[in-house]
């Protein structure tokens, strides 16, 4: 039986303990502070040591969940989004599903890249619209860091680990949805790719940021028009974490006020899939967003795909 909606009772993140900055890269390669601040905007970011894409997963799912005030045996559904993980079978969900004890759910992992997030929310609110499934799981998680070549001062500046989720449950008969329509897409390219049997991440930076700045904007505004909500009214912004030189210009491209624009690629670096749930968690817990206030999540990057969809705070 379908119904109306959902809606995203809670998120949860989780960060490794290891901070690299950018003097600690400064010994590696040659870079400096003011070089990476200047064409990135990162100070710092976290990499894991010991802990896998599904270990990182599992800590920001188990968050999540015991936030959203619902148990495991409510999960019937559990997604994934990752580019990174080296393990194929079983998959993330599945080792995710294991870790928190969610008996029976389905389980899959999703790879678009950077908007890995954003294409896994839609998928869990279309399951949960059809009546597939009725509370579900969707994770953004990533370890970047053992798929970057350290000794490339144009890629090991950016990219870092990281984790965050989301609860997401339908909404009783007569609610209003808290996930809007999705719009996604893609075009085709491999200006930023990971390939081969033991990859490095290499990306066009360029390219790149030509086609971020030229193609978010669209699909940012296509988004607030599908949810009805104006970039003005939004309570707050959250684009995946790429470079700050792209997303200051996107906020204001859309017109959002910038006291909403979520910058955390300042202290977390570029963690793609992992980023906006990431991004949105921290600052739901910093009090920055109200509850009930729409936030717009856009994704884009690896692909080269794109997806994003307003939604409301928890």
């Amino acid at each position: 039986m379908s119904v109306s909606g959902s809606k995203i009772l809670a998120f949860g993140h989780y960060q490794p303990s290891r901070v690299v900055t950018n003097d600690d890269l400064a010994q590696m390669v040659d870079t400096n502070d003011e070089w990476i601040q200047s064409r990135v905007g990162i100070k710092e970011r976290r990499i894991a040591d010991t802990e896998t894409v599904a270990d990182m997963a599992g800590f920001a799912a188990e968050k999540a969940l015991a936030a959203s005030g619902l148990t495991a045996a409510d999960i019937d559904l559990v997604i994934v989004a990752t580019c990174s993980s080296i393990d194929r079978s079983p998959n993330v969900a599945c080792r995710v599903a294991d870790k928190l004890g969610v008996a029976g759910a389905a389980a899959f992992d999703l790879n678009t890249a950077c908007s890995g997030f954003s294409y896994a929310l839609a998928n869990a609110d279309h399951a949960i619209r059809a009546g597939a499934a009725r509370h579900a799981l969707v994770i953004g998680a990533e370890k970047l860091s053992q798929i970057t070549d350290w000794s490339d001062r144009s890629t090991c500046v950016i990219f870092a680990d990281g984790a965050g989720a989301a609860v997401v449950s339908a909404t009783a008969e007569g609610e209003e949805p808290g996930i809007g329509p999705v719009v996604w897409g893609s075009e085709p390219s491999d200006a930023i790719a990971i390939e081969g049997w033991q990859p490095y991440i290499v990306q066009e930076g360029q390219k790149v940021f030509r086609w971020a700045t030229g193609t978010a904007p669209q699909v940012a505004l296509a988004a607030c028009e599908k949810a009805g909500v104006a970039p003005g009214d939004l309570g707050g912004f959250v684009p995946h974490q790429a470079n700050l030189r792209i997303i200051e210009p996107l906020a204001r491209k859309i017109g959002v006020d910038p006291a909403v624009l979520s910058r955390d690629i300042v202290e977390s670096g570029n963690t793609s899939a992992a980023s906006i749930p990431l991004a949105l968690s921290k600052m739901i817990e910093r009090g920055e967003v109200k509850s009930g206030s729409p936030v717009l999540l856009v994704g884009f990057g690896g692909g080269l795909t794109y997806a994003g969809q307003v939604v409301r705070c928890p």
